[in-house]
């Protein structure tokens, strides 16, 4: 078990199985599942709310949905609040928990090897605008994160994979030791040290988050390594084609080519990205990234810009991250269009 303190207090990660979460639901909860889950899964159709799969979930008319929904069963500020499926059930119903009568108590449950070891650990939900990802959010701590691994055997290979991208990440922000086990290795459902990677990655992202709660210092922001160009990836292609984890690893790679060409990222560095990716069996290009001009406009959007002046979080080593402030679009421009070229 994990625990992660924040402002009001802290919450456990507990891992477990699929049954036991279900067979601990109080009967008076109310459940937010994801449609693909609750297929695997079956769940009982009273006080249980159906999210329709996908990215576009992730939107004011579903939020409304859950809304009035909760307000039809009679919830109030002592209820409780499941929020099973992967990353997009946990970030909708995570902020439909937090601004439900101000804030009801809910759960994390998440059932894809991305919401595990990354959204369903540090309190942010949000949903997406046509203008971009998670730009209408809060920071709402859930009351207790419970991770059924054994869901991770129900996924498509695809979806886990896109998974360990998060994993990626994790360790070539802050573990020097982990980036060298995703390098060397693929991460797979019969890997004998999967529950220990996933603990080590939950446990850095933990880290970050109590030192940087509502990322006032720019330390919570190392988190976006590789999501500047990886949201922007996503909006552009309408949430299709890409997933996330997918969108995050080539835009690690692309980022450390940034890093490289404003002397901030060594070469090496990006050699040893680009060995992680590849080991790991995940993008580091695409198509779309030809087009710049229009990436670069949803990255000025991103919430870590500020004033139009685009924002990267970019490697300074293995296992060390920082925020880089005011990256130049022509240099962005430039490297976007070496990407294409390659293509």
């Amino acid at each position: 078990m994990i625990s992660v303190k924040h402002s009001r207090g802290a919450y456990n990660v507990r891992f477990c199985s699929f049954a036991e979460v279900i067979g601990g639901i109080p009967s008076d909860a109310l459940v937010v599942v994801d449609g693909n889950v609750a297929k695997l899964w079956p769940l009982g159709q009273e006080r249980t709310f159906f999210a329709p799969p996908g990215e576009q979930t992730k939107c004011f008319a579903e939020l409304e949905g859950i809304h009035r929904w909760l307000a039809k069963l009679g919830a109030d500020r002592s209820s409780i609040l499941y929020a099973i499926g992967g990353g997009v059930v946990g970030d909708l119903a995570g902020f439909a928990a937090a601004t439900y009568m101000r804030g009801i108590r809910y759960v994390q449950v998440p059932t894809t090897l991305l919401a595990m070891v990354d959204s369903s650990v540090g309190g942010k939900v949000a949903i997406d605008i046509p203008e971009g990802k998670n730009l209408v959010g809060s920071f709402y701590p859930p009351t207790e994160v419970q991770t059924p691994l054994d869901a991770l055997t129900t996924l498509p290979p695809r979806e886990f994979t896109a998974g360990v991208a998060e994993i990626v990440k994790a360790g070539l922000i802050a573990d020097e030791r982990l980036t060298a086990r995703l390098s060397t290795g693929k991460l797979t459902l019969d890997s004998s040290d999967l529950q220990s990677v996933i603990e080590t990655s939950i446990k850095i992202k933990a880290a970050v988050v109590e030192a940087d709660e509502e990322e006032r210092t720019g330390l919570r922001a190392t988190l976006n390594f590789g999501h500047t160009i990886g949201h922007a990836l996503e909006a552009h292609l309408g949430y299709k084609d890409l997933l996330h984890g997918e969108a995050v690893a080539i835009g690690m790679v692309v980022e450390s080519a940034i890093g490289v060409r404003l002397g901030i990222t060594p070469p090496s560095v990006l050699d040893v990205v680009r060995q992680s990716i590849d080991v790991q069996a995940l993008p580091s290009n695409h198509t779309v990234l030809a087009n710049a001009d229009e990436l670069i406009a949803l990255m000025r959007r991103d919430k870590k810009s500020e004033g139009g002046h685009i924002a990267m979080s970019l490697l300074t080593g293995i296992g060390q991250c920082k925020l880089v402030p005011n990256v130049e679009a022509t240099l962005i421009r430039e490297v976007l269009n070496e990407f294409a070229k390659d293509q």
